[in-house]
């Protein structure tokens, strides 16, 4: 189904949409205009011609906001090519590197260009280290994803419990920076880190590839076929490719979270606590916190934290709410985060038993954004084919986790928290994640995967999770290299081919209609 016949939160009797209406209530909601900086960018003869820089005007629907209103012409030159490839990842993080690695599997030629020093993206840079492959009675999610947790070795943890909770397993960021890269260097993809796509060549209907910012100038990386894996859709919103940003009422997208880690925690000290003690603390938290003089937090994160008294475990429970599109928004939301962490913490030493000599031991490198650009797609995920476990005939692997939005106010509150059935598949079951949904209709050659591929805000609230943003980038990936074989765009690759040899490559993939 098209993007624009998207019908999930039209309708009020929906429990999901229910749910999301009952936040927005609940919590209140403030009018969040945005604006979006326009690119053009000119190609004749081999030069690129960067044509004026301007604000608003925006392709999609929304976009990064505090712009100002100068214009600068930037002269029109030659921009030498860094390198070229079959195909191009933009974006390291695991669905980018999903995506390279399962095109290079299958023959193609793969560039991937990375902003950060390294590759893992959140797994690696925000701590965001849990993985989710069950659908609560046996695990749906396996391919790349079973790859990386075997070539993971001691970095990787599987829970006692599996495969009773969609939880499956945890990770140590640190050691998987080097478990990922090692990956794309067998498959032979070719590693760029430290460098960011800032600029998408488009001549008529095809990208060509995208213009970095390399230290010694602009350069050039080219491509037969461009795959979005930024997360935030910058590839694509660039390129022109309609786009939506944050839940319907506002604008505004999930929250975000500062993730940090603990050291010297007494967890014996903890664990002889009287039980009323941490719930005595997080009471105090959320009265200075109502009266202005603490920051937010996520209360049942930290009644657990408290309760546990774990080091060396990220904490879940800062949140931060804003236009992550918005750079300097971004940088005062982080910093406000890490100030918030140490905010914790002076209270818990004074006031938790156990936590008297406790440290911030790390943080995240970069906030945990979960959503911004949804890129529009042949097709949209909506809510209702999450809780319905709804089958695709374009299916390239399956998704199960709940709808799960983290309040895009900044309470710290989720859904998750609630934990109701009606926003959830059901125990057994899962839905399919199609291919539709990371391809669209003005660029043949283009695709996007991960969290930025065509949802609804509140289906996006379950797709977002790694091990489904994997499951994308493996069917894309490996979509583009078959796409390559025949000489045809990505929409004309033979879906049961596809399919077939995604089972082939471990795939878990059943209940594909005809």
């Amino acid at each position: 189904m098209a993007a624009d016949n998207r019908t999930t939160g039209a309708k009020g009797d929906s429990p999901i949409f229910s749910a999301a209406q009952h936040l927005a209530k609940k919590i209140g909601t403030v009018p969040h205009g945005t604006s979006r900086r326009k690119f053009m960018l000119a190609a004749a003869g081999g030069s690129l011609g960067l044509a004026a820089l301007g604000p608003g005007a925006a392709r999609g629907s929304a976009g990064a906001a505090g712009q100002g209103t100068a214009e600068v012409v930037i002269p029109q030159r030659k921009v030498p090519v860094l390198a070229e490839a079959d195909v191009v990842v933009c974006g390291g993080g695991t669905a980018g590197i999903s995506a390279a690695c399962c095109a290079a599997r299958h023959g193609a030629k793969v560039v991937l260009l990375e902003r950060w020093p390294s590759v893992g993206g959140m797994a690696t840079n925000a701590l965001v280290n849990i993985w989710h492959t069950s659908d609560r009675t046996k695990q749906v999610i396996c391919g790349f994803v079973q790859e990386a947790i075997d070539r993971g070795g001691p970095f990787v943890r599987r829970w006692g419990d599996f495969p009773k909770r969609p939880e499956t397993h945890d990770f140590d960021s640190q050691g998987m920076r080097v478990v990922f890269h090692k990956m794309l260097k067998g498959f032979g993809v070719r590693t760029f880190c430290n460098l960011k796509a800032v600029e998408s060549i488009v001549e008529g209907d095809r990208i060509r590839g995208v213009v970095v910012d390399a230290k010694t100038g602009r350069k050039a990386v080219l491509g037969r076929i461009v795959i979005d894996a930024t997360g935030d859709g910058d590839v694509a919103a660039n390129a022109g490719l309609p786009f939506d940003l944050g839940r319907p009422s506002d604008g505004r997208v999930q929250g975000m979270t500062m993730m940090f880690c603990l050291r010297d925690v007494d967890t014996a000290a903890v664990g002889h606590a009287p039980p009323e003690t941490a719930r005595k603390v997080v009471q105090h938290m959320r009265t200075l916190r109502d009266e202005g003089k603490f920051p937010p937090f996520n209360e049942s994160a930290a009644m657990s934290y408290l309760r546990s008294g774990r080091n060396n475990v990220p904490y879940n429970m800062c949140p931060a709410a804003g236009n992550p599109l918005d750079e300097e928004e971004l940088t005062r939301l982080s910093f406000e985060a890490r100030q918030a962490v140490y905010a914790y913490l002076d209270l818990w030493r004074r006031e938790m038993p156990g936590f008297a000599r406790a440290q911030v031991d790390k943080m995240g490198f970069s906030i945990g954004v979960r959503e911004s650009r949804r890129v529009r797609g042949l097709k949209t995920l909506e809510a209702q084919m999450v809780v319905k476990a709804v089958k695709q005939p374009d299916a390239i692997g399956h998704g199960f986790w709940m709808i799960d939005i983290h309040d895009p106010k900044g309470s710290g509150h989720t859904t998750w928290s609630d934990q109701k059935a009606e926003m959830m598949p059901p125990v057994g079951d899962s839905y399919h994640i199609p291919l539709g949904m990371c391809l669209n209709r003005k660029i043949p050659n283009l695709a996007v995967v991960g969290r930025c591929a065509s949802s609804t805000h509140e289906a996006h609230a379950s797709v977002r999770l790694q091990s489904h943003c994997m499951v994308m980038g493996q069917g894309v990936g490996t979509c583009a290299a078959l796409a390559l074989d025949a000489a045809v765009d990505l929409a004309q690759v033979d879906i049961r081919k596809l399919q077939t040899v995604l089972r082939a490559d471990g795939v878990y993939l059943k209940d594909v209609p005809g």
